[in-house]
């Protein structure tokens, strides 16, 4: 009976981490090891105020989690001690909240990860990190935009100014 158990509570595990790659909006995989406690406590606490689930999970389960969400590209990045970063809301919090700190903490590798359904490697989940936030992307947008009318306003003032000298 204690197999029947294990088995139960493997296949379980396995549908919980399977709708959790097919419900999240991203999710990266990372090498943590080599951090201390105190380093994975911050780190938790940084991703929990971006609602993102961090867990450290066995590669046996999330590969066999793979291939029920067909995301079988993902598994060349299940080597290792393996923590992975599941968001349902924002798709870019988990890779900018891991990769700043790894920036500061070289202990913690990014792997890669899924966004939108699309399987990245580390070296895109990292260049996906150092793009602006939302906010930062429509105030660049917003300057672009203002500028002809800017150069419009600055070019009448000056005939303005010019005319009445």
């Amino acid at each position: 009976m204690a197999n029947a158990n294990i088995i139960q509570g493997k296949e379980a595990a396995v549908a919980e981490i399977t709708t959790k790659l097919r419900e999240s909006s991203a999710t990266v995989v990372a090498d943590y090891r080599g951090l201390n406690v105190a380093q994975v406590t911050e780190l938790r606490k940084q991703l929990r105020a971006a609602n993102v689930e961090f867990q450290v999970l066995k590669n046996s389960l999330v590969r066999r989690a793979t291939a029920n969400a067909e995301l079988t590209e993902l598994d060349a990045a299940l080597a290792g001690p393996t923590a992975i970063a599941f968001s349902k809301e924002d798709a870019v919090a988990p890779a900018k909240i891991l990769a700043d700190f790894a920036k500061k903490n070289d202990a913690l590798k990014l792997k890669g990860g899924v966004i939108a359904g699309q399987v990245f490697n580390a070296e895109e989940i990292k260049a996906l990190a150092d793009l602006p936030s939302r906010e930062g992307l429509l105030s660049m947008l917003l300057s672009v935009l203002q500028a002809p009318m800017r150069n419009f306003a600055l070019a009448v003032k000056a005939v303005a100014e010019k005319q009445e000298a």
